[in-house]
């Protein structure tokens, strides 16, 4: 699970439900706009979620063109939004805002995407024109008013809050090639070409600029502050050799310092990003890192501070550049190294001097407040040393320190609800890092509600799940536990946890916690999520079925990897496996909510996984499952519409997915014609195969329009594994040689691309590429699988042989604690599971039942509901990396069915001669 931070200056998260100010500043202007302004007499408003849009009556708006933006911090949001609403109800251009404070404050969050943020206020001029003229207004009346600089757009003139760009003004989208939604505009000959919402300011190369100058144009204002792009030195002296990162609140820059020539850090805080009410804005925690590291400079526990500036308006801390790699790598590297469990002397040791680490910080009088692997450094002699100390309090500061900060994971729980810092929430921080360094992974819990469960209770289960078959030290468990104790008073002092260190004997710990029936809590966790996915879905939704994280982008909400085809799929399994009478009617009307927009005219890719394929297959399914005459041919009607081949040749959006799903489709049905798009499919294939360094190879064409262009890989999701798979199910269908043929060739080349020992194997995700953890879309599970597929299919042994390894790959690697389908555990399971049933080896699926175990200890009780967290740390429904992958995993496990979207076990709808010869031999 990736670690973030969460940040929120002033100990509120969000500003309450009822927080009307903006609206109030709106209608107050309304109120007294003169009748006698014709564009102001009439104006309606329309508040969204997020947006209250303010239309003139009559009045019209182009598709797209120069559009303005006017930015604000939530403490000068009211004072701008009154100064520009004098000039725009004067007008007669549409506009929005954002309509809270605490919408003002998410749009200027520090890790908002640097495309979108800032943007207060929209206005959509009605030409070019009247573009220019608002803007000098809006400029004229907002000077001087505090607000970020919008990265995506020009500002009016330097300084100004007013900001430009060209760009679509209606939501005209459309669906990439890679099924999630784009923008668009449309170019001078009429074609359609996405409006990208980037970092920097990138009109279309055919959009003549309207505005003056100003001083603006070709100055090429960089986002750390610099004017020119031919500017290298910052602050006179620093000399910057590479950017390490971009975030909405500054960058992150490798550089020399020009006096000493010793090699630094450059961190940046842009102006009025992370604002909060009071003022304070990302510079304050800059400001805070830099007190910390003079607090501790004499003590070599931190980076050296080199020198605090500022640079047009920017603030810049260079410190000294520590050499070696973060804690969270170290550990990772030491786990891939030695193994999990030998890695424990080496990770004890660590141990021992973060200990000491934080012993001396806290003797220095700081209280650290975000101590996590992410945020320590492993000089390569062993050392540890702190960075990013932004959240930190010193004993010299005189200004109150933000609340409600750190990441979670490693924060204790009174220090995400707002308490004042406080060393005793640092040893919490110190008992989770442990935990880390143990097991490799976060001990990340998801609130709970309305009862939530002691948190040591919660974590004494997670730890002994995933210490359980490692031989610990007896006493290990309790120091960690003593460290992250429910009640900060009884949490263990550094100093008792670095005596308990020296003291820990060899032998095996006893887990804190007696086992629990595992089948029994597999089947109540399905049924929680069930119970979630029940609870959460909304067939009125215009949008998406289920809530649906943006971490993604937009994605097609009909589709199998991140929208409602996916979940349907699991709860369509959950109802044949069950016969939950809820079931019915809920997955009847969700089919048919796919459907109607699969028939609403959107232009959608036709894949399985990120396309119509996948949810052809979904619907076709649940109208089986339910005897719905309606919604099989309704699905038939969609499949009969996909080509039989892609540009691309994968199985999660290309020509491999389309043919597997054509094999389904002739399972199910007994129609022959499907099978005959199965063999176009395999065809297209064979035709389209390259040899390069002597080994088979298929790409997506490099002028297609998708991230995977002109890239090549190894594993399943993307690579010559799934094209592997597809060909050596349609030869089992066919009984074709050449395809079985080339599918055996495809496998030998794997095997000779393998790394790793005679135990295991490991690949990576491409040619040249070290190897990958092992999971469906990249790794050694979803390899794993083809291989031991076609070794079964076959008899040849040396591909089983592999998928064996690949499952020790597997195992060896379930510290790697994400849950999903995609770059998780459910996955890999899945892949466990497969090998059980084709193998007849159950210790394949007792491995299955580990991971389960593993998964099951993430889980979180909400209002009677179970809640599992995605790869993001966020509560998804998905099936790529949400609940919907971990359902169909947990009752495959109960319940011993095949796994979903392989085509492993078809059947035929009319129990003919289709599905018994795709099914001779089947896998599960």
């Amino acid at each position: 699970m990736a670690d973030f931070n969460i940040s929120v200056f002033g100990g509120a998260v969000s500003a309450p439900s009822d927080d009307t100010r903006l609206l109030d500043v709106l209608d107050r202007a309304l109120a007294a706009s003169p009748a006698t302004v014709p564009a102001t007499a009439r104006w309606t408003t329309d508040r969204s979620t997020m947006w209250c849009h303010v239309r003139p009556e009559g009045g019209g708006c182009p598709a797209q063109g120069w559009k303005l933006h006017v930015s604000a911090t939530p403490a000068s949001a009211e004072e701008v939004l009154g100064r520009a609403l004098t000039v725009l109800l004067a007008a007669g251009s549409m506009f929005k805002f954002a309509a809270t404070h605490d919408h003002v404050a998410a749009i200027n969050a520090r890790n908002t995407s640097r495309g979108h943020s800032g943007k207060f206020i929209t206005v959509y001029p009605v030409n070019d024109h009247e573009a220019v003229r608002l803007a000098a207004e809006l400029d004229a009346a907002t000077a001087g008013l505090p607000g970020p600089r919008i990265l995506s757009d020009r500002p009016y003139v330097p300084g100004s809050l007013v900001h430009y760009r060209y760009g679509a003004f209606v939501e005209e989208r459309r669906i990439t090639n890679d099924g999630f939604y784009a923008w668009m505009i449309l170019d001078p000959d009429g074609r359609p070409v996405e409006d990208k919402r980037v970092g920097s300011y990138t009109p279309p190369p055919w959009a003549v600029c309207p505005f003056p100058d100003h001083g603006m144009a070709g100055t090429g204002r960089r986002t750390d502050g610099t004017e020119s792009r031919n500017e290298i030195l910052i602050g006179t002296r620093f000399s910057v050799r590479e950017a390490i990162r971009h975030t909405n609140k500054g960058g992150v820059y490798r550089a020399t310092d020009t006096e000493t020539g010793e090699p630094v850090v450059l961190k940046e805080a842009r102006p009025h990003v992370a604002a909060d009410e009071h003022g304070r804005d990302a510079r304050d925690p800059l400001r805070a890192e830099a007190r910390a590291l003079e607090a501790v400079e004499r003590l070599g526990v931190a980076p050296r501070p080199v020198r605090l500036f500022t640079q047009s308006g920017h603030l810049f801390l260079a410190e000294e550049l520590i050499p070696g790699t973060s804690l969270r790598q170290w550990t990772a590297d030491v786990i891939g190294e030695a193994g999990l469990g030998p890695h424990l002397p080496a990770a004890l040791a660590m141990a021992g001097r973060l200990t000491e680490l934080m012993i001396k910080a806290h003797g220095a009088g700081v209280v650290l407040r975000d101590f996590n692997p992410n945020n320590i450094m492993v000089r390569p002699d062993g050392a540890p040393i702190l960075i990013d100390l932004e959240l930190a309090v010193v004993p010299t500061a005189t200004e109150p320190a933000p609340l409600r900060a750190g990441t979670p994971g490693y924060a204790a729980p009174e220090q995400m609800d707002g308490a004042a810092p406080d060393p005793s929430a640092d040893r919490f921080s110190l008992g989770a890092t442990l935990c880390h360094l143990i097991t490799g992974g976060p001990p990340y819990l998801l609130d709970e509600f309305p009862e939530p469960r002691p948190v040591s209770e919660r974590l004494a289960e997670w730890l002994a799940v995933r210490v359980r078959d490692l031989d610990l030290p007896a006493a290990l468990p309790a120091l960690v536990l003593g460290l992250m104790a429910d009640d900060p008073a009884d949490r263990w002092t550094a100093e008792r946890a670095r005596t308990a260190l020296t003291r820990l004997t060899p032998g095996a710990a006893r887990p804190p916690d007696a086992p629990r029936d595992l089948a029994e809590l597999s089947e109540r966790a399905a049924d929680g999520i069930v119970d979630h996915l029940l609870a959460t879905m909304d067939l009125a939704a215009p949008e998406t079925l289920w809530p649906a994280s943006c971490v993604h982008g937009a994605p097609d909400p009909c589709s199998l990897q991140h929208g409602a085809a996916g979940v349907l799929g699991a709860l369509v399994r959950c109802y044949e496996q069950t016969s939950d009478p809820r079931l019915p009617d809920v997955v009847a009307r969700a089919a048919r909510w796919i459907l109607d927009r699969l028939d609403d005219g959107t232009a959608r890719p036709a894949g399985l996984y990120f396309g119509t394929a996948g949810a052809a297959w979904a619907v076709l399914d649940t109208g089986l499952a339910l005897g719905d005459r309606d919604l099989v041919d309704g699905a038939l009607a969609v499949a009969d519409r996909l080509p039989t081949s892609l540009p691309g040749p994968d199985i999660t959006h290309g020509t491999s997915g389309l043919g597997l799903t054509a094999l389904h489709l002739w399972a199910r049905t007994g129609r022959d014609e499907y099978v005959e798009r199965a063999v176009a499919a395999a065809d297209a294939l064979t035709a389209g195969v390259e040899a390069r360094g002597g080994r088979l190879s298929w790409s997506t064409p490099a002028q297609h329009e998708s991230k995977l262009a002109g890239r090549r890989y190894y594993g399943y999701a993307h690579g010559v594994a799934g094209v592997g798979h597809f060909l050596a199910a349609c030869a089992r269908a066919t009984d074709r040689d050449d395809y079985r043929a080339l599918a055996v060739t495809v496998a030998e080349n794997l095997l000779d691309e393998a790394t790793g020992t005679e135990r295991s194997a490991s690949w990576g995700a491409g040619p040249g590429d070290a190897p990958t953890a092992p999971y469906w879309c990249h790794g050694a599970a979803g390899i794993g699988g083809f291989l031991a597929r076609l070794g079964a299919w076959t008899g040849d042994a040396r591909f089983v042989r592999a998928a064996e390894r690949a499952a020790r790959s597997v195992l060896d690697h379930r510290w790697r604690a994400t849950l999903g389908q995609c770059h998780g555990l459910a996955g890999n399971g899945d892949f466990l599971l497969d090998l059980a049933a084709l193998t007849g080896d159950d210790r394949h699926r007792d491995a299955a039942w580990r991971l389960a175990e593993i998964i099951l200890s993430g889980r979180a009780y909400r209002d009677g509901t179970v809640v599992f967290p995605d790869e993001f740390g966020q509560v998804s429904t998905t099936w790529g990396d949400g609940m919907g992958g971990v359902l169909a995993f947990l009752l495959r496990l109960r319940h011993g069915t095949s796994r979903l979207w392989a085509a492993d076990r078809p059947e035929s709808a009319s129990g003919s001669g289709p599905a018994a010869a795709v099914g001779s031999g089947r896998a599960s």
